[in-house]
């Protein structure tokens, strides 16, 4: 009798262990896809950042034209971000060439035609998690649907009202 009794519950214990370990991987399941969009978020944060770094860099280098002398071409790569040698000592304007957070590549270029790279944005076809509330800054990027169409661009009055063309990097 008492040897059917164990027998019995070696059964009921094993059933009982199986039950936690399928809520115990429910569970970390759940806390995975918390931590994934944790993860993004922070992407998203840095992508915000660094582009506005970049643009900033940009900025300051074509409003440079006028101090070194007009009709250099604008902006070629981050390189020419990096170290601007138009000056007697070297200008740096950015400092560091960081890729894209959201898909580790390489920026896009958005080009002028006349001022050369005029802003970047990520080539990512992947949905954001923030589609709506940007600070003042980032108003444009309201409702868009993907990475690629957060586009970091400076605003000059030979660029307004002209076509953008955005390019992918060599």
């Amino acid at each position: 009798m008492s040897r059917k009794l164990l027998s019995s519950e070696k059964g009921v214990t094993f059933l009982v262990v199986l039950f936690i370990l399928m809520i115990m991987g429910i569970m970390l399941g759940m806390m995975g896809e918390s931590w994934s969009m944790i993860m993004q978020r922070d992407r998203e944060e840095e992508l915000l950042f660094r582009g506005k770094q970049i643009k900033t860099a940009i900025e300051r280098f074509n409003n440079n034209d006028a101090k070194y002398g007009k009709g250099i071409g604008g902006v070629k790569g981050l390189d020419s971000l990096m170290k601007d040698y138009r000056a007697l000592e070297t200008v740096r304007y950015l400092r560091k060439e960081w890729k894209d957070p959201i898909s580790g590549k390489e920026w896009q270029f958005i080009k002028d035609p006349i001022r050369g790279i005029i802003g970047v944005a990520s080539p990512s076809d992947q949905e954001p998690l923030k589609k709506k509330n940007f600070p003042e800054e980032f108003k444009e990027f309201d409702g868009k649907s993907k990475y690629k169409e957060w586009q970091f661009v400076i605003k000059t009055a030979q660029t307004a009202g002209q076509p953008q063309q955005t390019v992918a990097t060599p």
